[in-house]
């Protein structure tokens, strides 16, 4: 029986990475779907176009660029939070259903393989991934 257990914990531990890959996104495919964000945000820089950048944002809490103008729906929403993979991808899909009076007019990105895809795009930009 404990060879079993064994052999059984064995296979979920070669599995698991298996599974982990499968679920990752492909940060080249993201670099395509940012594209549809790159017109308000920098993601290489600093520097905030109409919206924030987004450099270094996983790990930073919503609304706390120092100098941005958020709205306070964001700001509000950000308390006590900081964007992490979960968090975008509850928030990418849907910006405005999430936050409130955000003054983000972007619909979101309806793929869930896209939200994956550029959530692993904007980690390579991050030093908190």
């Amino acid at each position: 029986m404990s060879k079993l257990i064994a052999f059984a914990a064995s296979l979920a531990c070669l599995a698991a990475p298996t599974f982990a890959f499968a679920q990752a996104g492909d940060a080249a495919a993201g670099k395509t779907v940012f594209n549809k964000c790159m017109a308000c945000h920098n993601i290489d820089t600093d520097k905030a176009k109409v919206g924030p950048s987004l450099k270094g944002v996983i790990g930073r809490q919503p609304g706390s660029v120092e100098g941005y103008k958020y709205s306070t729906a964001m700001v509000e929403f950000g308390q006590g939070k900081k964007w992490d993979e979960a968090l975008l991808k509850t928030y990418l899909p849907d910006p405005k259903g999430l936050v409130k009076g955000t003054k983000m007019a972007f619909p979101g990105l309806k793929d869930p393989k896209d939200v994956d895809n550029v959530i692993a795009y904007i980690k390579t930009f991050s030093t908190a991934n």
